[in-house]
């Protein structure tokens, strides 16, 4: 699997991207979020989930036990880089990508410091959710209500601390002016607030 590892000097923690149906480590959005943690000092991992030949055959988009287990893998492997070792690890999921990132946290043995959902199917971790450990933050757009109604779901379900912050305007893929820029800002303040903690009890 292809992946793309940034990490600043002096990182304080690492954060694996886990993007969604139809996206790849190419996506301009997670990419942009990714720079913004990069400024504030958090190392970053984009990857593909799944290979070309794997993304032809849909159904593999969506078997979100499949996804979590590659992102175990990549989990483990980022967890040996030369900069990283040691350091709080936080996931980034979008849309199905979210569901992949709260399933591979729930499982047991994988110490996750952090959890950011953007536009996320979180639902599509089902009973996982319960088991999630790791303090998880749902980012969803005011103008996505089917989206909305489906995280507001999730949020109930989990029993590790988890908010819900909504973006006022915002679309789906955060589109319009300021939106996306508003779901960097949380997720950097969300991560370094709980790196920080994960590294004084560590």
């Amino acid at each position: 699997m292809n992946g793309d590892l940034i990490v600043p000097e002096s990182a304080r923690g690492v954060v694996v991207f886990v993007h969604g149906s139809g996206s790849s480590r190419h996506s301009p959005r997670n990419r942009y979020v990714a720079g913004a943690l990069n400024e504030a000092g958090l190392a970053t991992l984009l990857f593909d989930l799944l290979t070309p030949e794997e993304e032809i055959d849909r159904a593999n988009v969506f078997d979100i036990g499949l996804l979590a287990g590659r992102l175990l893998e990549r989990s483990a492997w980022v967890r040996r880089q030369p900069g990283v070792t040691g350091l709080p690890v936080g996931y980034f999921g979008a849309s199905t990508g979210a569901a992949a990132a709260l399933w591979a946290a729930a499982e047991p043995g994988n110490d996750v410091a952090a959890v950011v959902s953007r536009g996320g199917r979180p639902d599509l971790a089902g009973d996982r959710l319960a088991e999630v450990r790791a303090p998880t933050l749902l980012i969803v757009g005011g103008d996505d209500p089917i989206v909305l109604e489906l995280n507001e779901e999730a949020r109930r379900r989990m029993r590790a601390g988890c908010e819900l912050r909504i973006v006022p305007g915002a679309t789906h893929l955060f589109e319009e002016p300021g939106t996306l820029e508003a779901v960097a800002e949380h997720a950097r303040e969300w991560f370094t607030t709980h790196f920080a903690a994960a590294g004084k009890t560590a």
